[in-house]
């Protein structure tokens, strides 16, 4: 009988031992570094954080017996907090990947701190095309949008129409200089023409000096190389000064569909933009928003749905390679295409940048739109290799020419 026991005993010990040793595990921990209370909150901040932590929660909550941890903390868009927020993250913390990172300049240094200890991170929210060339890295991937692709896509549709007269407001930080940089490049090789440019600091609340210039040089088309609160602040003043009842048109090169919501219809009616993601494109795109509007009581931004697909991206890649090791992750996620609510066939090139659809849009008038949120009319969809910049072009160290 104790002979039985003991056997019974031992095959007890012998299963919980695995158990025991998968809740003796360390968490997986991801971390985002967001503007969670800034000008670009709407566009990622909270709602970011909640993407993150439902790709986790779908994807299981957990991965090779650890569970999936998301972190989040507020860079206040300052380059050299999100710097040292990497870095605690890292080195402290215990953090394996760095998700979203919000602005350009945030992105480009903390990307330098990652790169430095051999780190995955995803940039979702920042648009700098510098993120996947000069400052690209073994590790980084770029995942939603970029200053190229959204001057292609924009300022190639805008010139076609026979706007290509041009004058820019732009942010004068990485990403604002990029934007204007990349549209330029577009607007002179379409055959059009550049009349001049004014920079404005970031967070700016008053733009009438700005929009008084752009009026001044009678361009057809004002560019807004800006984002977030100061996209929707330029064009709400630029609607009090009758700068679009004068005739000229403003295209905000970097728009969301939050933005054009605390806009206004009535004010944003008319403008072309382009987006990596819209909430009502396909079943797939509406499934995914309906769930997360339960939880955050808006429908999510590219960057935010961009988090959800580049997490669970990373977690299948982790569970394929059976380890978190970057180099043995990062294969794997290249190697394997996208195809989920935010990207049909997208691949991750060597020098980091996903390349998937991107899409034309028209804003809605008030009478087309059927509620909240129905903002928007598809105009044409980019294919990726179109849209975004070749690798041959690439300037990444990484690319072999």
């Amino acid at each position: 009988m104790r002979r039985v026991l003991s056997g019974i005993l031992g095959m007890a010990l012998a299963l919980a031992a695995p158990a025991a040793l998968a809740q003796g595990k360390p968490p997986l921990k991801l971390g985002g570094i967001l503007d969670m209370s800034g000008l670009y909150a709407d566009i990622t901040g909270p709602g970011s954080e909640t993407a993150a932590k439902m790709a986790a929660e779908d994807f299981g909550g957990e991965v090779l017996g650890r569970k999936i941890e998301i972190l989040a903390a507020d860079h206040l868009n300052k380059a050299d907090l999100a710097a040292n927020i990497a870095r605690d993250m890292l080195d402290n913390q215990g953090v394996e990947m760095i998700y979203d990172v919000a602005a350009s300049a945030t992105a480009l240094a903390a990307g330098e701190i990652a790169k430095a200890r051999n780190k995955i991170v995803i940039f979702n929210g920042p648009g700098s095309i510098r993120l996947s060339n000069e400052a690209c890295g073994p590790y980084t991937v770029h995942y939603v949008f970029d200053t190229f692709a959204q001057a292609n896509v924009t300022g190639l549709a805008a010139v076609k129409q026979g706007l290509d007269t041009w004058f820019f407001i732009t942010a004068d930080y990485a990403f604002g200089q990029d934007l204007e940089k990349d549209t330029t490049n577009v607007v002179l090789k379409s055959g059009g023409k550049v009349l001049g440019s004014v920079r404005h600091p970031l967070n700016t609340a008053d733009f009438s000096s700005y929009l008084l210039q752009a009026q001044a040089s009678k361009a057809k088309v004002i560019g807004l190389a800006n984002a977030g609160g100061d996209t929707i602040n330029t064009i709400k003043q630029a609607a009090e000064f009758g700068v679009m009842k004068g005739g000229q048109k403003l295209s905000p090169l970097l728009a969301f569909v939050t933005d054009i919501d605390a806009v206004g219809l009535e004010t944003a009616q008319g403008l072309l933009l382009s987006e990596a993601y819209y909430w009502d494109l396909n079943d797939d795109t509406r499934a995914f928003s309906k769930r997360f509007m339960q939880r955050i009581g808006r429908v999510p931004s590219a960057a935010q749905a961009g988090v959800y697909s580049a997490v669970t991206h990373y977690l299948k890649a982790v569970k394929a390679a059976g380890t978190t090791d970057s180099a043995a992750v990062m294969k794997i996620m290249k190697d394997t295409p996208i195809n989920d609510m935010f990207a049909r066939n997208g691949r991750i090139r060597a020098d980091g940048r996903m390349v998937h659809d991107m899409y034309l849009f028209e804003v809605k008038k008030p009478s087309e739109s059927k509620g909240r949120w129905d903002d928007y009319k598809l105009l044409a969809t980019i294919p990726g290799n179109e849209a975004f910049q070749s690798l041959e072009q690439s300037r990444c160290p990484l690319v072999k020419k």
